[in-house]
């Protein structure tokens, strides 16, 4: 039983639950099919009723068209003045191009959310601890320039990141609740 739960694919959001090609299928609104005719990129079935051959023509990928939320990890950065943060944030993003989606890069997903990261650490490496949090909005926005920057050739486009929560070190907090 263990050995048949690792073989499992793990399910994804990107690619799960790929229909059957029967040739004629119906599409969802708000879902992209992308057809490959015999290994190659054919076409992208749009909502409604689409036709394929069925020995020929395989559906690969099916990309929601809806905007997705991702939960940014906790993770640690470092600001200007050398004081450590714990920073976790909410990632919303669209596919706006099926194609690039599909093709662009193996794992959307946790292509953004790195990204996300990454980025985070960089801005909050440019400035003091107590400009953290008077610009939380205009850190926010970098954010999500940044990333729509890199992931525009991912056919992604992040529509906001949001900053969850961040976590003071005891001691400094104690040191800001002494200085008010």
């Amino acid at each position: 039983l263990k050995h048949a739960a690792r073989l499992a694919p793990a399910p994804c959001r990107w690619n799960s639950g790929l229909p059957v090609n029967i040739g004629v299928l119906f599409v969802p609104q708000q879902e992209a099919w992308v057809v490959e005719r015999m290994g190659k990129f054919h076409r992208i079935l749009e909502p409604g009723l689409n036709f394929l051959i069925p020995l020929l023509d395989r559906i690969r990928y099916v990309q929601s068209l809806k905007e997705i939320v991702i939960n940014v990890p906790e993770q640690s950065a470092v600001t200007l003045d050398n004081v450590t943060l714990q920073i976790d944030g909410v990632l919303y993003l669209r596919v706006m191009d099926p194609y690039k989606a599909s093709y662009g890069v193996e794992d959307p997903e946790y292509a953004v959310t790195q990204l996300a990261q990454t980025t985070m650490r960089s801005e909050l490496g440019k400035l003091s601890l107590d400009r953290v949090f008077r610009e939380r909005e205009s850190l926010n926005a970098s954010i999500v320039d940044a990333i729509n920057q890199a992931s525009d050739c991912w056919g992604i486009r992040c529509l906001r990141y949001e900053i969850k929560d961040i976590h003071v070190p005891p001691r400094v907090k104690e040191s800001m609740q002494m200085q008010v």
